[in-house]
């Protein structure tokens, strides 16, 4: 199966010989797959629906409401994965893309940041979400949330910081706000980066929560049935 991931920004420099590029998160994440890069956030797009069999959207620390020619350009092209029955799965940002290119709306939370490891209840179990768990744990790194669902979207997963965590649109379209693709040790660092953008007692809290396991192999078991695998 091949991916074409939408690149929607890429890691600062400093940490990229620890944690190496998004694209090598996600490789890791889904070792079987072999993906297709477009660099969104450069402005390259795939030409059409059809060049792969799924696409994927990955986080950005930009907000999909910025005024930016790749955003609303990214936006159309996932409207067109939808108008066209194409796959596509969104992660965090890719969430968000999502949501706005199909009607919703995105704007930052009453919550603040979310950030660290959150538990998430399924709120509905889908066929595809096997195996079977009734309550789930991501890493997140957030502040922007879709807190206006598009026309069809179905919510499965949520939490009081964050009601939408995973949506479905249909049968071929599905995100998820957290990051399955990151590490504990790459979140951690960006929390340590971040202290003066989200608070020391936020940092602190979320620096705790990295003790909860985390359900990494869930999400990838999902999203191979998910795919039809």
């Amino acid at each position: 199966m091949t991916i074409g991931l939408l690149v929607c920004d890429e890691v600062r420099p400093e940490y990229r010989a620890e944690f190496k590029d998004y694209p090598d998160m996600f490789q890791a994440l889904f070792p079987d797959y072999t993906f297709k890069l477009y660099q969104a956030f450069k402005g390259e797009l795939p030409k059409s629906v059809a060049e792969c069999d799924c696409f994927m959207a990955t986080g950005s620390s930009h907000s999909v409401y910025e005024d930016l020619d790749w955003i609303k350009q990214t936006k159309a092209f996932i409207k067109a994965i939808y108008e066209e029955n194409g796959y596509f799965i969104g992660f965090c940002f890719g969430h968000q893309l999502m949501a706005e290119a199909l009607g919703g709306k995105v704007a930052k939370s009453k919550a603040g940041w979310c950030v660290g490891v959150h538990q998430f209840r399924v709120l509905r179990l889908k066929k595809w979400m096997r195996p079977a768990k009734t309550k789930v744990n991501f890493l997140m790194m957030c502040q922007d949330q879709v807190l206006k669902l598009p026309k069809g979207a179905v919510r499965l997963a949520g939490n009081e910081a964050c009601p939408n965590a995973i949506l479905q649109v249909g049968d071929r379209m599905m995100s998820i706000q957290g990051h399955p693709e990151f590490t504990k040790v790459y979140n951690r660092t960006l929390m340590e980066a971040r202290v003066e953008r989200m608070g020391a007692e936020t940092v602190k809290n979320g620096i705790a929560s990295l003790k909860m396991g985390i359900d990494t192999e869930l999400f990838r078991s999902w999203v191979d049935e998910f795919l039809g695998n």
